[in-house]
C-alpha cells in the first residue's frame, strides 16, 4: 500500500533490460551514442517537429531550470503558478541556472488567463529598475492533480503570446496528462504556441531520465552549452538514452501512464465509497484526499505509506478531518488498492 510517491515505485523491467543490453561494449560518450540518434528521431516523430531540437538529463529540476535559463535572461522574470514544482520543490534552481526571478501569479492551482495577464501588466513598468517580461511556465500535470484541458493551455500561451513570452511546459507528468485528454503530444505543446517542454520520464518507470524539447532550433547550441557548464551533460550518456528508447518502444510511455492512471481512478472510486472527500477532483495519477485521523492512524499502522497533507498524524482528536497525498505508479497492484479501501 505505497502511495507516497511515484518517484518511490521501481523501474519497469524493460527499461532494466535496456540498459543491461546497452552495458555491452562500447559507445561514444556525451551523448554521441547510436541510441539518441534513435530517441532523438523518436521525440521529433511523437511530437510530430522534425526540427526539434531533442536532449536528455537525469532530473526533472535540471530539465526545467536548464529549459528555462535557455527561454529567460537575467534580468526576466517567469511567470508561474504559486504551487508550481519550480518554485516549491526545487531549492530556487531556476533562479540559480537563470539569473531570473520568478512570479507568482496569483491564484490557486491551475493559472487563469485574466491573472496571468494582470502579472505581466504588473511587470516592465519601472524602466530599468524593475524585472522585464520573461517566459510563463505552466505545470502539467499540476502539482495538486489537476490537468489542464487543451483550451486552458491555448488560452494562457496567447495571452504569453500578446507579450511576446515564450511559454515552458513542465512536463514530469507529462503522459499521465496526456492519457487523461487523449490528445496527441503535438496538441498539448506547439500546436498550443508552448515553445519548449520537460517531457519526464523517471515518475513513470524510468530510472532517471528527462528529454527537453525546443520547438525553436535556434536555442539548441544555447543549450547544449548551459547543459555542459552546468555540469548536466553525462559522459555516460547511453545509459539515459537507453531508458528513453525502451520508455518509447511499442508504447510503454502510454501503457504505463494509462495503468498509472487506472489505478488512480480505482482508488479514487474506493475512497468516494468510504466517504472521502477530495480537495481537488482527481484527473490524472494523483490524489488529495480527506478522512479522518482515525482512519489515517489505522492505515498508516497496517503498513500503508503515504503523505499527510498539512497535517500531524499524532493529535488527540481522532473524529479530526485530515487531508493526504496519495499517488499512484504504473506497478501499485489493485489488490493493495483494494486493502488500503477496505481498510477505510
Amino acid at each position: 500500500m505505497y502511495f507516497a510517491s511515484d518517484n518511490s515505485g521501481p523501474v519497469h523491467p524493460q527499461v532494466m533490460a535496456a540498459l543491461n543490453e546497452a552495458n555491452q561494449g562500447y559507445q561514444m560518450a556525451y551523448g554521441a551514442d547510436t541510441l539518441m540518434n534513435e530517441v532523438r528521431d523518436r521525440i521529433r516523430g511523437i511530437f510530430e517537429a522534425p526540427g526539434a531540437a531533442v536532449y536528455l538529463v537525469a532530473t526533472g529540476t535540471a530539465a526545467n531550470s536548464l529549459a528555462l535559463a535557455t527561454l529567460s535572461n537575467p534580468w526576466e522574470t517567469v511567470f508561474c503558478s504559486p504551487v508550481a514544482h519550480i518554485h516549491e520543490d526545487e531549492c530556487n534552481a531556476p533562479e540559480f541556472y537563470s539569473g531570473a526571478k520568478l512570479t507568482l501569479v496569483p491564484g490557486g492551482d491551475k493559472m487563469e488567463p485574466a491573472a496571468l495577464r494582470r502579472s505581466i501588466l504588473a511587470e516592465e513598468t519601472r524602466g530599468v529598475h524593475g524585472p522585464q517580461r520573461g517566459p510563463v511556465s505552466i505545470t502539467q500535470v499540476t502539482e495538486r492533480g489537476s490537468v489542464y484541458s487543451l483550451a486552458e493551455l491555448q488560452a494562457l500561451c496567447s495571452i504569453a503570446k500578446e507579450y511576446d513570452l515564450p511559454v515552458h511546459l513542465d512536463g514530469a507528468r507529462f503522459t499521465n496528462a496526456l492519457v487523461a485528454l487523449n490528445c496527441s503530444p503535438a496538441e498539448m505543446t506547439w500546436k498550443a504556441r508552448v515553445d519548449a517542454v520537460s517531457f519526464g520520464g523517471t515518475k513513470n518507470g524510468l530510472m532517471g531520465v528527462e528529454a527537453v524539447v525546443f520547438f525553436d532550433e535556434s536555442k539548441a547550441w544555447e543549450f547544449e552549452l548551459r547543459r555542459k557548464r552546468g555540469a548536466h551533460l553525462f559522459s555516460k550518456h547511453r545509459y539515459l538514452s537507453a531508458q528513453m528508447a525502451a520508455y518509447l518502444n511499442d508504447d510503454l510511455w502510454l501503457q504505463m501512464a494509462r495503468q498509472a492512471n487506472a489505478n488512480c481512478a480505482h482508488l479514487a472510486d474506493g475512497l468516494r465509497g468510504k466517504g472521502a472527500t477530495f480537495l481537488h477532483e482527481p484527473q490524472a495519477n494523483m490524489i488529495f484526499a480527506q478522512f479522518s485521523r482515525a482512519r489515517h492512524k489505522q492505515l498508516h499502522q497496517a503498513g500503508a505509506v503515504y503523505h499527510l497533507w498539512g497535517a500531524e498524524l499524532d493529535g488527540a482528536d481522532d473524529d479530526e478531518i485530515l487531508a493526504c497525498r496519495l499517488v499512484c505508479d504504473w506497478s501499485i497492484n489493485s489488490d493493495d488498492i483494494d486493502r488500503f479501501i477496505g481498510l477505510l
